[in-house]
């Protein structure tokens, strides 16, 4: 990727490819930010918008058109174009909608950026990154969701607030699918080097089975939560999309949960899912080896076999 450019296409610029725009300028996150959206009246609608506050952030170049060719030798491209998620619907009930305008989109993207990083948001990630993997010809570094960063915040961000604590203190990772089999990777979970499971602090209380439970069914439930009260998730995502593009754009080596193509880990292979992995300007590495205990090992090979079920069920 070019260090002079460091250009960021996003392709959809509905309220999630905006406000990952709008993220990327408030944090600095590349110099260049294209949008690229089918609706020409939204798309520079948006780019207009965003052009107006550029006086308050670091300087940029950000322009959006509904010709593909605003992509073109984008080092990043952002793909979040796609069927919205309904309330009541599942992540999986977009993979067939969503598959289609896949194999539409990649090809044209990768003919104008082919030497880009695809990182996908759209819904299901974990089946989309698949096929685009597939469909794209790109080595398995070179393609990646946004996969459980953003539940893994949410984790965090609840682990925080039961214990009384600022959340950049917790580490702890949501594994497997964005989505209902995700889950919830306790056993490696700490707050400030202090394994979940001894954490017992004066004044800041211990975790206890049914905390668990809520937490948990609390992450799984936030998103359909969102989409009851306003239509669409777009805030933390768009922040979580940035911190992904800050990692692969300045070359951070920073660990996060994205979602990229498994060979083999704990006999798990040829499925795209999360597991916290180095992400870089060369893109994704394979995952870590976290350790798993049982039911951790067998909830991630429940999470692998459901995301493949639908891949197979589109013909990947």
């Amino acid at each position: 990727m070019s260090e002079r450019t460091n250009k960021i296409a996003i392709v959809g610029a509905g309220s999630v490819g905006a406000t990952i725009a709008y993220a990327c300028m408030i944090r600095g996150v590349g110099k260049h930010i294209a949008l690229y959206d089918a609706n020409e009246k939204k798309v520079e609608a948006e780019c207009l918008d965003l052009n107006h506050g550029l006086q308050f952030v670091p300087m940029a170049t950000i322009d959006g058109s509904a010709d593909v060719n605003v992509c073109k030798d984008a080092d990043v491209v952002v793909i979040t174009a796609g069927a919205k998620q309904k309330p009541g619907q599942t992540r999986m009930d977009l993979a067939e909608a969503n598959a289609e305008i896949c194999k539409s989109l990649v090809p044209q993207l990768i003919k104008v950026a082919p030497n880009s990083i695809l990182l996908l948001v759209t819904n299901p990630v974990d089946v989309i990154t698949y096929i685009t993997l597939k469909l794209s010809g790109f080595p398995r570094e070179r393609v990646l969701g946004s996969g459980t960063v953003l539940d893994s915040s949410r984790f965090r961000f609840l682990i925080a607030k039961r214990l009384k604590v600022a959340v950049q203190n917790v580490h702890a990772h949501i594994a497997g699918e964005h989505g209902d089999s995700e889950i919830p990777l306790w056993s490696s979970a700490s707050v400030a080097n202090i394994p979940l499971h001894d954490w017992a602090v004066m004044h800041h209380g211990k975790l206890s089975v049914r905390d668990r439970v809520e937490i948990f069914q609390n992450v799984k439930e936030a998103a359909q939560q969102i989409i009851a009260g306003k239509g669409a998730t777009n805030y933390a995502i768009g922040l979580a999309t940035a911190k992904i593009l800050e990692a692969l754009l300045h070359d951070e080596n920073r660990i996060l949960p994205v979602s990229s193509l498994i060979d083999d880990f704990h006999g798990i292979r040829d499925v795209c899912l999360s597991l916290p992995s180095i992400v870089s300007r060369s893109g994704v590495e394979p995952p870590l080896p976290v350790p798993l205990n049982a039911n951790e090992e067998a909830g991630l090979r429940n999470s692998a076999d459901t995301i493949r079920a639908t891949i197979r069920s589109l013909g990947f």
